[in-house]
């Protein structure tokens, strides 16, 4: 006997404090050199990666004095800058990710307004 397939929704996940979308994050940041700038913005947007997107996150991090040409392709100006590829659109965050709650609100994983960091 064949199994009746129906249509019907499953009901909707408990969600967390965060609001994740289907697949993983695609995130590029770039920097020049080993400097501080460099390093903070690498420390804080892995914090980012490991607390709040765990294994839905791709981080690739580019250092433009390695690869130039990356930054030609990617019109990349100022460091650090961080590109977040997927899910689109595609948004640029320049600067030194200091205000990592506002980077939160920014990739859509925490609703604007409800901040509890």
């Amino acid at each position: 006997m064949k199994a009746k397939q129906t249509n019907r929704r499953l009901p909707a996940p408990v969600r967390s404090r965060t609001r994740r979308t289907q697949g993983k994050y695609i995130l590029r940041l770039f920097v020049a050199g080993a400097t501080i700038r460099s390093r903070q913005a690498i420390l804080r947007v892995g914090q980012l990666c490991e607390t709040e997107l765990k294994d839905h996150c791709q981080l690739e991090v580019i250092d433009i004095y390695q690869q130039p040409e990356l930054a030609r392709v990617n019109q990349i100006v100022a460091t650090p800058t961080l590109i977040v590829e997927f899910p689109p659109p595609m948004r640029r965050f320049i600067g030194n990710l200091a205000n990592i709650s506002g980077l939160f609100v920014e990739l859509d994983l925490i609703a604007k307004g409800k901040i509890a960091l």
